[in-house]
């Protein structure tokens, strides 16, 4: 029986303990021992000339893989480095979790999105970088947090006084705001997509009081959707399209660490059994 590790903040192993108690009994089920190890237990670095990875201070057995549910590519990377086959890879954890990074990528595609300017918070002057009204987002935010609606000049200027030597991405807002589609996304396969809408926030999150419903996508976003799905290894992810003023889907972002709760709320799919599927046929390819 492989053994692995789920790895989460201990904030974020207190908030998803449902969620982690599923994904344990899922591995379990299909023949994979998963631990949960809260990363703030872990050392990672260089020592005596090694990769070395330290529990609770201590010298510890490798996982054969493991899961990291943390957005940390360097932990990713170092995992990697002492052959744990790590889900999601150091590459896709780069990429997802910089915004500018992933769409520098998957412009490559021909993937259609709005238009978008890369800035720093180092560099940054009064003038207004870009028509109004926009969206600023921190180029490593997540969950729709770290996300600013710019409408006035004085919105610009009070995010100027906040504003931190980051990277942020600007946005227009020519969409329909306040609607986004997730696309559940496990190796190959189109999982599943949802529809999430709020009328009291341009975020549509879920977990910001948006509402959900299952989407059916039909073969043109299908076919949009594999182009993506097919440039990257993905393990499980979620991917984010905007939605035009014509109903056509707009590239938004990669979940990287994707939870499933939307999913589970609007239909019985089983995302999990899905991923541990993919897991185990990994690391039997691997051996």
């Amino acid at each position: 029986m492989a053994n692995g590790w789920l790895l989460y903040s201990e904030e974020d192993a207190v908030a998803n303990k449902a969620y982690i108690e599923w994904f344990i009994d899922e591995a379990d089920k299909q023949g994979l021992t998963l631990r949960l190890i809260l990363r703030e237990k872990l050392q990672i670095g260089i020592l005596q000339n090694e990769y070395g990875l330290l529990l609770d201070g201590r010298k510890t057995e490798i996982p054969e893989f493991a899961v990291v549910r943390t957005v940390e590519p360097l932990l990713n990377k170092q995992l990697e480095q002492l052959n744990v086959h790590v889900f999601n890879s150091s590459y896709v954890s780069e990429i997802s979790n910089h915004k500018a990074k992933t769409y520098l990528e998957v412009s490559r595609l021909g993937i259609p999105m709005v238009d978008t300017v890369f800035l720093n918070g180092k560099n940054v002057t009064n003038e207004i970088p870009f028509p109004l009204p926009f969206v600023i987002k921190e180029a490593a935010g997540r969950g729709g947090r770290q996300v600013y609606f710019i409408q006035e000049k004085e919105e610009w200027d009070v995010f100027l006084t906040m504003c931190k030597p980051i990277d942020y991405v600007i946005q227009s807002t020519d969409v329909q705001l306040g609607k986004d589609l997730r696309v559940f996304v496990v190796d190959k396969e189109i999982v599943g997509a949802v529809l999430r809408e709020s009328n009291t926030d341009f975020r549509a999150n879920f977990t910001l009081g948006g509402s959900a419903s299952l989407y059916q996508l039909n073969e043109v976003e299908k076919a949009l959707i594999m182009k993506i799905i097919d440039h990257f290894d993905f393990g499980m992810v979620g991917i984010d399209f905007l939605i035009g003023r014509s109903g056509e889907l707009l590239f938004n972002e990669i979940e990287d660490v994707v939870g499933s709760r939307t999913l589970s709320t609007v239909s019985n799919m089983n995302i999990l059994e899905k991923y541990i599927i993919y897991i185990k046929q990994q690391l039997k390819q691997g051996s």
